[in-house]
């Protein structure tokens, strides 16, 4: 199939087609019914039960292609977003806005030093060789260091001369940023840290963050379908929240109800229904899954019994 010319009347979602982002949005895709299937080789690919066609492509290149109103709707990181403004500052009509904070993929965008080194502040990396793959946030961070003004437009696009005046050496590389400090290119590295073990296993430490990031669902200020984007954030408002919550049913005495009901208050309140005894009630709520062994410790202890967990596939909540 010829699949560029059945996009006609298609909205257009971005998607990463590789990297650490790409297998969650693919289960938030699976989660909130958005069919489809991925020929090999082929970075578009048709939905088959609705009016939307996925584009795959580099996570760092989603912004612009949103931005410019390229696609409707894509998803990508935080920090990629902040990147593409720093050097492409937001107009009326292009850049991008938020719809929905997904929550995964956190991690943050440090500036580190050598471990044995004798750079403890960022101000001390002023004036010397930094690496990055970031270089807009990089340039804007040090701009700011330095006092430099016309940083708030942007550095490259919104002010080209405050590059000019930085005396911070920046310099780009795609990919194993964390060994530049030990080969002698760098005196700092400013990169993105999940769990910082990689760092730590380069001789890195940071002291800064620039920015911290998760995933985000991003849209372009003129969608070609606002109503199909908003039946998409909320499908995958939806699947969010099934994954951070669980349901916990319990039965509960009506004199330990008002205790029971601080311990579990559910999203908005929980539900609570009257038995064949009428000294007792039935509750239901909604409870944050890494808390929910305290709380059912907590449940215990006022008296509540026949408490059962059970997981949540999807939901729609206010």
């Amino acid at each position: 199939m010829d699949l560029v010319n059945h996009l006609e009347g298609r909205l257009l979602f971005a998607v990463p087609k590789k990297g650490r982002l790409q297998q969650a949005t693919l289960d938030l895709l699976a989660g909130s019914d958005i069919q489809f299937r991925r020929e090999t080789r082929l970075d578009i690919a048709l939905v088959k039960n609705h009016p939307i066609a996925l584009v795959f492509l580099p996570a760092a290149d989603i912004p612009t292609f949103v931005g410019e109103g390229r696609v409707d709707l894509g998803i990508t990181g935080r920090d990629q977003v902040a990147e593409h403004e720093a050097f492409v500052p937001a107009t009326k009509d292009t850049g991008v806005e938020e719809v929905l904070n997904l929550g995964f993929g956190k991690c943050r965008l440090q500036v580190q030093v050598p471990e044995k080194g004798k750079l403890e502040r960022p101000e001390e990396l002023v004036g010397k060789n930094v690496v990055t793959s970031f270089v807009g946030l990089t340039e804007k961070y040090f701009a700011k260091l330095e006092g430099l003004e016309g940083v708030e437009k942007g550095v490259t696009n919104g002010d080209a001369s405050v590059r000019d005046r930085l005396k911070t050496k920046i310099k780009f590389v795609g990919g194993s940023v964390e060994a530049a400090c030990a080969l002698g290119v760098a005196d700092g590295i400013v990169d993105l840290v999940e769990s910082g073990e990689t760092m730590k296993a380069a001789g890195l430490k940071a002291i800064d963050t620039v920015i911290e990031s998760t995933a985000t669902l991003i849209k372009s200020k003129h969608p070609s379908n606002q109503k199909l984007v908003d039946m998409i954030a909320s499908r995958i408002s939806g699947v969010i929240t099934a994954q951070k919550f669980i349901l916990c049913q319990y039965n509960v005495a009506r004199s330990g109800l008002d205790t029971a009901a601080k311990i579990t208050p559910g999203k908005r309140a929980p539900t609570i229904t009257t038995l064949d005894d009428p000294e007792w009630v039935a509750v239901s709520s909604m409870v944050l899954k890494d808390t929910i062994a305290s709380v059912m410790d907590e449940l215990t202890a006022c008296g509540a019994t026949d408490i059962l967990v059970l997981n949540i596939a999807n939901s729609r909540t206010g």
